[in-house]
């Protein structure tokens, strides 16, 4: 029996899904917020020294918009093996109801990835200034944590999607930086964690992870 399978990315899977898919669109899940609360060891930090991603937190009321891909039916169980392992340090799979955009009729159902309080790695809130600062600091296997930052704010800012909390961190971690670069010892002003875009819709990539 064929399956009209849907994954919903509201992270890195928005800019790097990193697997095959027949079909991508923006869309959104109505009830939850994004918020940069996980701890990442094994992506954007290491152990002692974790970065901070983003997971979903309840929110009544709340739309959160990402990226909708539909999965072939006989590309799933792949897929999704793909997936387990690459959000091991602390996500779990979940069912929630998916409105893609431009879609009418009745809310699909989707898998979405999600890292809930009772992990290992959840590191829970923070004022936005402390995140930040722990976001400049940290790096892992899968890149800087201000990488994976700006280029979630950059893939929302391109959906016309707004997002209050990834919007101000960005913010805050884009003055952060020119105010390094600023400095006598970063006199070329380069900054060392940003990355050129080699992705395309549908490819597998070479680099996976968050």
């Amino acid at each position: 029996m064929h399956r009209e399978a849907w994954i919903f990315g509201y992270g890195s899977l928005i800019w790097r899904p990193a697997f095959r898919f027949e079909q991508m669109a923006p869309g959104y899940i109505t009830g939850w917020s994004r918020r940069f609360w996980q701890g990442s060891t094994d992506h954007r930090g290491v152990p002692g020294a974790p970065g901070r991603v983003v997971t979903l937190v309840p929110e009544p009321g709340a739309r959160c918009w990402g990226m909708a891909y539909r999965v072939a039916d006989a590309e799933l169980d792949e897929v999704l093996r793909a997936l387990d392992h690459r959000e091991k340090g602390g996500y779990a799979r979940h069912d929630v109801p998916l409105h893609v955009a431009g879609a009418e009729g009745a809310a699909r159902t989707a898998i979405v990835y999600m890292a809930t309080p009772d992990n290992a790695d959840y590191l829970g809130a923070a004022p936005l200034a402390a995140i930040a600062a722990q976001v400049l600091a940290s790096h892992g296997p899968s890149g800087s944590n201000v990488e994976y930052v700006l280029r979630l704010a950059e893939a929302l800012a391109a959906m016309n999607a707004d997002d209050e909390h990834v919007t101000e961190l960005a913010r805050l971690v884009r003055t952060s930086e020119q105010s390094l670069s600023a400095r006598p010892d970063r006199a070329d002003g380069r900054s060392a964690h940003r990355t050129p875009r080699s992705d395309s819709p549908g490819a597998e990539l070479l680099q996976t992870g968050d």
